[in-house]
C-alpha cells in the first residue's frame, strides 16, 4: 500500500480504467489545457485530477469543451447511449444548475423511456463543500439534490481507496452514476492498494465501533464524525461511525443494524438543512428503526441558508467536531422517546 491523496488516487483510476477499456472517454472544460509550446503540461481540469491522460490517450479520448455544461453533458449522454463509457468533469456541482435539464429529464430518464433498452454507462464526476471561501455559486453540496433524481446512482468518497474504487464501479455500471467529490479533501492523504480494487456501489462501512451512538457522516463530514469519536471516547463514550459512501442507493440495513445496536442516531451532514441526505436517514430510521429508538434521531447540518463568503462565518456555519460532540452528549443526557 502507498499514501496518496485523493486527486492522486482519481488520476491513477482514471488511467487504469481508459487503459482497460477503449470506450472510455473523458470531456470537460480545461480537463487538457495548453498542451503546446515547449515546457506545457496539461492543466488536468481546475484541480488537476486528470493532468496526464491526454499525453497518454490521445486528445481524441481527452476532450477539451466550451464552457456549456448543458451542452457537453448532452454529448456525453449520446455518446453513452451509442456505446462508449463517458467521464464527464463538471467543475462545480454549483454548474449542475446549468445544465439541469439534461441531467434530470435525459440522463436520469433515458434508460426507464426505452424501457432498459438503452444502456447509459455515464459518469459525471463534480465538487461539492465548503470551507475555502469560494463563496455560495462554488461551494455547495447538492448530493441529496442529485439523489432525489430517480434514475441516477450518487456517491460521496471520502478517502483515496473509495474515490478510487467508486470511479471504477462507476465506469463499469450500465446506469448513470454522478460522483461528489469534496474539493477540500483533494489534498487529504490515506492508504491505497496498487490495485485499485472497485468499491461496490451501495455499500457503506463502519469506520469506528461502538455502543452507545450511530453517527452517519459522509465526505468531509466524515472526518469530522472520526475526530468527535475520538474525543467522546477519551469520556467513555463509544461511537459507531458509519460512511455511507452513496448516497444513492443508500445502505439502509447497515444503518439499521447499528442503530438497533446503539438505539440513538446523529446524521452529519454539509448538505441542505431542508430534505436534503440528513433528512432522508432520519426517514430511514423513523419508518423503519422506530422500534430500536432510545432517544430521538437528530441532524446536524449547516444552517439553510446560503453559504458565507467570510471565511469566519463559514467556519462557523460549518458543522465541527465539536458541534458533533456537543449534540451526541445532549442526546445521551436526555430521556428516552
Amino acid at each position: 500500500m502507498a499514501r496518496v491523496t485523493i486527486a492522486e488516487a482519481l488520476n491513477k483510476a482514471h488511467h487504469a480504467v481508459m487503459a482497460a477499456d477503449s470506450r472510455v472517454v473523458v470531456i470537460g472544460e480545461d480537463i487538457v489545457g495548453s498542451t503546446e509550446g515547449e515546457g506545457t503540461t496539461e492543466l488536468g481540469g481546475a484541480f488537476g485530477v486528470t493532468r496526464g491522460l491526454a499525453g497518454v490517450f490521445g486528445r481524441e479520448r481527452v476532450i477539451d469543451t466550451p464552457i456549456s455544461e448543458a451542452a457537453f453533458l448532452g454529448m456525453a449522454a449520446g455518446a453513452a447511449m451509442t456505446g462508449l463509457r463517458p467521464i464527464v468533469e463538471v467543475m462545480f456541482c454549483d454548474f449542475l444548475g446549468v445544465c439541469f435539464d439534461q441531467l434530470m429529464n435525459q440522463t436520469a430518464k433515458l434508460r426507464f423511456l426505452s424501457n432498459g433498452r438503452v444502456k447509459l454507462p455515464l459518469v459525471i464526476r463534480t465538487t461539492m463543500g465548503a470551507g475555502d471561501g469560494s463563496g455560495a455559486t462554488h461551494s455547495q453540496s447538492l448530493h441529496g439534490l442529485v439523489a432525489s433524481l430517480p434514475g441516477l446512482v450518487v456517491a460521496c468518497p471520502a478517502t483515496a481507496s473509495d474515490a478510487a474504487g467508486l470511479l471504477k464501479s462507476a465506469v463499469a455500471s450500465d446506469s448513470p452514476v454522478v460522483l461528489l467529490e469534496h474539493k477540500g479533501l483533494y489534498g487529504f492523504e490515506s492508504e491505497l492498494v496498487d490495485e485499485l480494487p472497485p468499491v461496490r456501489l451501495g455499500e457503506g462501512r463502519v469506520v469506528c465501533e461502538g455502543d452507545d451512538v450511530t453517527i452517519v457522516a459522509l465526505s468531509a463530514m466524515l472526518h469530522q464524525a472520526q475526530k468527535a469519536a475520538g474525543q467522546l471516547a477519551a469520556g467513555g463514550v463509544q461511537a459507531e461511525v458509519i460512511d455511507p459512501r452513496t448516497v444513492q442507493p443508500l445502505d439502509s440495513q447497515l444503518i439499521l443494524a447499528s442503530l438497533k445496536k446503539t438505539g440513538r442516531l446523529l446524521v452529519v451532514d454539509e448538505g441542505a438543512a431542508f430534505a436534503g441526505f440528513a433528512d432522508a436517514v432520519l426517514a430511514l430510521a423513523a419508518q423503519e428503526g422506530f422500534d430500536s429508538l432510545r432517544a430521538a434521531p437528530k441532524a446536524l447540518t449547516p444552517l439553510h441558508t446560503p453559504v458565507p463568503y467570510g471565511r469566519a462565518a463559514e467556519a462557523a456555519w460549518l458543522p465541527h467536531a465539536g458541534d458533533i460532540v456537543t449534540a451526541v452528549k445532549t442526546m445521551l443526557t436526555r430521556g428516552p422517546v
